[in-house]
């Protein structure tokens, strides 16, 4: 990962939202957390996450999603009737779990922040997200999500290596 501006992003969103304090930072110590850099890394070769959202009547909704990162936003490609557009026009608020590997090889990103609905993506967007789904088209995503983290937390554990 060769971009600066979104090493930087990352880091410094991960350490103001540890600054918070809570039971995270006993959780989430120091020496666990990804650096900025590895942030980068693990989120470039990462195509899929969990997002969670609220639907209407309080009920949690999670679904696998396709997501690329741009311009210090997370954007998921979607249907336009999907459960989750729903909730997110209701409950404008999204949270996302990028996880792999188990037990002493584990790893997490977890992020949340407002969401919005959008019918359509910058064209910088579609051409990451392109490359992220492997050759797959977009041409069924009838809207785009976009999450603004307000916060940002990652674990991994001793064992966890990075890929070449």
């Amino acid at each position: 990962m060769d971009d600066p501006n979104l090493v930087t992003w990352l880091g410094d969103l991960q350490d103001a939202s540890f600054s918070k304090g809570g039971a995270v930072r006993t959780a989430y110590p120091p020496e666990r957390r990804l650096t900025g850099a590895q942030l980068a890394v693990y989120l470039d070769r990462r195509s899929y996450a969990l997002a969670s959202t609220t639907r209407a009547d309080g009920r949690a909704h999670a679904a696998p999603t396709l997501f690329t990162t741009y311009a210090e936003s997370f954007w998921l490609p979607t249907l336009g009737n999907a459960i989750r557009v729903r909730n997110v026009q209701a409950n404008p608020w999204l949270a996302l779990s990028v996880l792999e590997g188990e037990h002493e090889t584990h790893a997490a990103v977890l992020t949340e922040g407002p969401a919005e609905v959008l019918t359509e993506a910058p064209p910088e967007v579609i051409a990451l997200t392109n490359q992220r789904n492997k050759g797959g088209t977009l041409d069924w995503a009838t809207a785009w999500l976009r999450m603004t983290p307000h916060r940002l937390f990652s674990f991994a554990e001793h064992a966890w290596r990075e890929a070449p």
